[in-house]
């Protein structure tokens, strides 16, 4: 058990900064577009997107539409 915990920290870390880094970026993509839908960027945004992924950043997007309805 012991051996899997340090590659589930890397795991946990790189998703967490990739799904930061798609915020940022869709983000900006939309800023540009004229689109005032935006996700901030903080530990909560951190930790969903480094517990769920990708995905999680998706659901971040999914209800920051839903609350502009």
């Amino acid at each position: 058990m012991q051996e899997e915990r340090p590659h589930i920290v890397v795991n946990f870390i790189i998703r967490a900064i990739l799904g930061i880094a798609i915020i940022f970026f869709v983000n900006e993509f939309l800023s540009g577009k004229g689109i005032s839908l935006h996700v901030g960027m903080n530990p909560v945004t951190f930790l969903t997107s480094g517990v769920l992924g990708i995905p999680g950043v998706a659901l971040l997007y999914g209800i920051t539409f839903y609350q502009n309805l």
